[in-house]
């Protein structure tokens, strides 16, 4: 793992993660599959195939991300300022964030590579593969949001404070997708490679943004 850490904006800090480096979510990844260990048979051979598959992807995947902690300034009924001018309007997120004084947005990508090897299976040189190497992408780079939570927690503990045990993203309940646009502005997605389509969507595919609440620890 390499971070680098910066702070150039009035009461916000980012560090960058160039290489995350996560074992394999084996169990989310054959759950994603359609896997269920109580109630899926499937053959040794068809499991080494898989495992294969899934370390093939491994491989090919190049995880890098960032956080960015910005102050909350305002939370209204269905408003949320952050910062000095970062306005979400949205009545679910200012419940998710109450008595959050700050917020941690963050970005991460499994890179281009994947999604070519992916493309060109799909495309028919080998489906099975495809769909195991997509489903690790995906696994793999939402793990790669909680690793980097996970890595910012003991200094985050120094500071008293605390992460909200779960995650918000654009495009859930009305916190509109349009707001991608903004998080992908703010977290500069863009020194990753990643681009943002004019849907909203970010390209490479396997890439995902979000945000959780900071809370002081006696909150």
């Amino acid at each position: 793992m390499t971070a680098k850490g910066n702070s150039n904006a009035r009461n916000a800090s980012r560090i960058d993660f160039e290489v995350i480096r996560i074992d394999l979510p084996r169990e989310a990844i054959y759950r994603r599959l359609g896997y269920r260990r109580d109630a899926t048979r499937i053959s040794p051979q068809q499991t080494a195939e898989i495992e294969g598959y899934m370390e093939e992807a491994q491989s090919l995947i190049s995880l890098k991300g960032t956080v960015l902690r910005l102050p909350v300034n305002e939370i209204s009924l269905s408003r949320v300022v952050l910062g000095e001018k970062v306005i979400f309007e949205s009545r679910h997120l200012a419940r998710f964030l109450d008595r959050c004084r700050e917020v941690a947005l963050m970005g991460a990508t499994a890179g281009p590579e994947i999604m070519a090897v992916i493309a060109e299976d799909a495309a028919g040189r080998n489906v099975t593969r495809a769909v195991v190497l997509d489903a690790t992408a995906s696994e793999m780079t939402d793990a790669a949001l909680d690793w980097m939570l996970s890595f910012l927690r003991p200094s985050l503990r120094r500071e008293n404070k605390m992460f909200l045990p779960r995650r918000y993203s654009a495009g859930y309940g009305d916190f509109l997708l349009e707001n991608q646009r903004t998080i992908y502005h703010l977290l500069q997605l863009d020194r990753f490679g990643v681009t943002l389509t004019e849907s909203c969507l970010l390209v490479p595919e396997k890439s995902v943004t979000a945000l959780t609440g900071i809370l002081d620890a006696a909150s």
